[in-house]
């Protein structure tokens, strides 16, 4: 009998370390390399990125169409209704926003495209362009019917407004191409030309929208003569980019989130501003920008484009060299590089 019980003595021990050591394969933990993969995976799953909130953005716009095309975003932004909260300033000339944007006062900037190149160098890369926001918006008038072709300018004297702009370049090459001779007055804005060309001392004028329908509204007697846009593509000049986004390169490498908000931004805005005139027009005399009538009725012949991303840096590529071969000072001195172009 006592061997009996010293044998089941002996089963019940041996069950019991096996369940012990059993339970200690079941705790250890599972060093594969597999498995700890899993469980960083698992841990990352758990934490999330920050959630982007907007920024402070500030921007310069001119009293034409890239204000006109901002109208809408600045209805939105005073609304309460945009990621990023912008700032606008609103300017009569683009040397009024190109040494703010220099000395970093504006973040962004609607300037002519030939002017954001010329940034780009003097500042060695400081400043690059986001795309390009308006097309060909340059027309002749003429108070009378003299003039049907470009040599019908021949001898004649043109109030103009733009000097040094793309405004300028894009006259000189159309009238050196067809061998025309001009004497031409500059006017220090485009406001201050309409203004000029309504007191009846000249009867040529070159002008951009909407002061073109501004002039033509109030003085009956001018007509559009020429086209610049059409006369320049008769010459084989491509797409005439006028119109560009400047950005200051340390505030795109530090906020390209925001960045990328005021793209998407911007992209509605200039949407809403084609599709529907009328609202927009509105919107663009709250700003003071124009007269809402001259607005409404200019806002076709504007051109307004939002072209970025992969949608602009050939096309704008050729406008600048043309305007380089015409006269290198005019870009700023020299073309310039890849990272001009900014892919947004």
């Amino acid at each position: 009998m006592k061997k009996v019980i010293a044998i089941l003595l002996a089963l019940a021990l041996l069950l019991s370390f096996s369940a012990c050591a059993k339970n200690e394969e079941e705790k250890e933990p599972d060093l594969s390399s597999e498995s700890q993969s899993e469980n960083s995976e698992s841990l990352s799953d758990t934490s999330d990125e920050p959630e982007f909130n907007g920024a402070e953005v500030k921007i310069g716009v001119l009293k034409g169409p890239t204000g006109m095309g901002a109208a809408w975003l600045m209805d939105q932004n005073d609304g309460g209704l945009t990621l990023n909260s912008y700032d606008f300033t609103i300017a009569g000339a683009p040397d009024e926003l190109t040494g703010r944007l220099i000395q970093g006062d504006l973040n962004i900037a609607a300037l002519p495209t030939n002017a954001i190149s010329t940034l780009y160098n003097k500042t060695e890369g400081e400043i690059v362009t986001l795309g390009v926001n308006a097309l060909g918006v340059l027309y002749v008038l003429e108070r009378g019917d003299s003039i049907e072709t470009v040599a019908d300018l021949e001898g004649k004297t043109v109030l103009a407004s733009g000097q040094g702009s793309t405004a300028e370049y894009v006259l000189n090459y159309i009238l050196d191409k067809n061998g025309v001779s001009t004497e031409i007055y500059w006017a220090s804005e485009h406001s201050e030309a309409a203004t000029l060309a309504l007191s009846g001392d000249y009867d040529v004028v070159m002008l951009p929208e909407p002061f073109v329908t501004n002039v033509t509204k109030k003085d009956g007697d001018f007509r559009v003569a020429l086209n610049l846009s059409e006369e320049w593509e008769n010459l084989g000049g491509g797409v005439l980019t006028m119109g560009g986004i400047a950005v200051r390169k340390d505030f795109l490498d530090e906020n390209p989130e925001a960045v990328a908000e005021f793209v998407k931004d911007y992209a509605e805005s200039v949407k809403f501003t084609n599709e529907n005139p009328a609202e927009a027009a509105a919107l663009i005399e709250k700003y003071e920008i124009a007269p809402a009538a001259v607005a409404e009725a200019a806002i076709p012949r504007c051109n307004i484009v939002w072209l970025h991303g992969e949608d602009y840096a050939e096309t704008l590529k050729n406008f600048l060299e043309i305007v380089y071969e015409a006269n290198a000072a005019g870009v700023g001195g020299k073309l310039p590089g890849d990272d001009f172009y900014a892919n947004y």
